[in-house]
């Protein structure tokens, strides 16, 4: 079975809230809250968001001003743009797309996993307020 795709027109101008159990594609423009929590959110080259963005997956091939949360990844493609912030636990911005906001990307499951003991990361420069030589848990404390 083939599955359906819905697409807003560039036509189209929503204002206010926008949800959906299906994926969709944005051609048109859009002002408020879209949450699609378990899809994919594509916003086509001709599509203006001015949302609050929440999906499974965002893909951004138009311009967005607002945050976006997505559970499993935002991808900014060229000539895309996001202003806002962005919550996912992967984020990939293409060349030539734009990006102006911070980036939190999550990880499911809870904290990041730490280094071991005298092995900082690859790109890590250890700050003097933060340099540790015990471990992080202690036996018999």
């Amino acid at each position: 079975m083939e599955k359906d795709i819905v697409n807003i027109g560039k036509s189209v101008v929503i204002k206010g809230e926008l949800n959906g159990s299906e994926d969709l594609t944005i051609e048109g423009h859009v002002e408020g809250t879209i949450q699609l929590k378990d899809h994919v959110l594509t916003i086509g080259p001709n599509g203006r968001i001015k949302a609050q963005v929440f999906a499974k997956s965002v893909i951004v091939l138009g311009e967005v001003t607002g945050n976006v949360t997505a559970s499993d990844k935002v991808d900014i493609r060229d000539n895309g743009s996001v202003d806002g912030d962005i919550i996912s636990p992967r984020v990939a911005i293409a060349e030539g797309a734009h990006f102006r906001g911070s980036v939190d990307m999550q990880r499911k499951g809870g904290a990041a996993p730490q280094a071991q003991p005298g092995k900082p990361a690859a790109d890590a420069k250890p700050a003097p307020a933060q340099a540790q030589t015990q471990p992080a848990a202690r036996v018999g404390a």
